[in-house]
């Protein structure tokens, strides 16, 4: 399937379907906080978005080892959108998911939601690849994916960041009811949709939704919910990964040169038990066909590639 989507072939609807099937089979048990437990000597890999760009997948894989319950990764959100093979990037997942569901770990981002797949090009994607229903099963399957996970009770994962109030405990997140759209304020909004800031506090977010939160939230988090560490995803950078508030919270993003423009690094992360001291693996963006970013997305925003 992996070598077919490399020379832009399609999967054939019957077992596109059925990967769908089996996924929600596998994802909508889940809880919303999913702990993960590493044990010691062996590893986990976590990716940060990857927004459609199939062939920097595959070179993650490359560098990295195909995902196996021995070699597991976590999938930190923003799968879909803007990359013009967010189709190919999904399918690969979600079916190393039915293979090997320990080794296969995704967590919703902002951009696994109905709204934001019509504007940024999946929606238009699938029903260009597949048609409309698939579209509307992806966007079904979407809210059953977990909204953080917890590594061996000291690492919290999620896409986005923090809260607007102080005192949220991880028994919080595990009650929210995540199997809709998210909504436009609130714990599971701020999960997905918030941002680190350099200073102390709170302050209004610059995207128009979450948080913006300083390295004091981001501490005491982790003190009230016996934390050693945020790992989030949800920005570009520079180097494809950054270390802020103190070492406390580290974002990484693994969509190299970014819609064909940004001319970042890509990165991903892996932590070895059971010291689960960050490794970090830069690189650099794959060619691909020469199918632009934003190809399939509401023409209003095609401006935005």
């Amino acid at each position: 399937m992996m070598e077919d989507f490399k020379n832009q072939k399609k999967l054939h609807k019957r077992y596109a379907f059925q990967i769908l099937h089996e996924v929600k089979e596998l994802l909508a048990p889940l809880p919303t906080l999913v702990n993960v437990n590493v044990p010691n000597d062996t590893h986990i890999t976590i990716c940060g978005d990857i927004h459609g760009q199939y062939f920097d997948l595959m070179n993650i894989f490359d560098l990295n080892g195909l995902p196996s319950d021995e070699n597991p990764y976590l999938f930190n959100g923003d799968f879909v959108d803007r990359g013009s093979f967010s189709a190919e990037v999904i399918f690969t997942l979600f079916a190393f998911k039915c293979l090997y569901n320990s080794g296969m770990h995704l967590s919703r981002g902002n951009h696994e939601s109905k709204s934001m797949n019509k504007m940024y090009g999946f929606h238009g994607e699938v029903k260009s690849k597949y048609n409309e229903s698939m579209a509307e099963i992806f966007s079904e399957l979407f809210c059953c994916l977990p909204l953080a996970h917890v590594l061996n009770k000291r690492i919290f994962v999620v896409h986005g960041g923090l809260f607007s109030r102080d005192g949220v405990k991880l028994s919080d997140i595990r009650s929210i009811d995540r199997f809709r759209e998210p909504p436009d304020e609130g714990l599971m909004c701020e999960l997905l949709w918030s941002d680190p800031h350099p200073g102390l506090g709170r302050i209004p977010s610059k995207r128009g939704a979450g948080v913006a939160f300083g390295s004091d939230v981001t501490q005491k988090f982790l003190e009230e919910n016996n934390l050693e560490l945020v790992v989030r995803s949800h920005e570009v950078k520079e180097e494809g990964y950054e270390e802020e508030h103190g070492g406390k919270l580290i974002t990484v993003f693994s969509a190299p040169n970014y819609c064909d423009q940004m001319n970042n690094k890509g990165a991903f992360i892996k932590f070895v038990a059971p010291k689960l001291k960050p490794q970090f693996t830069k690189f650099v963006s794959v060619p691909h066909p020469n199918v632009r970013p934003m190809a399939y997305a509401n023409n209003i925003f095609s401006w935005l590639s």
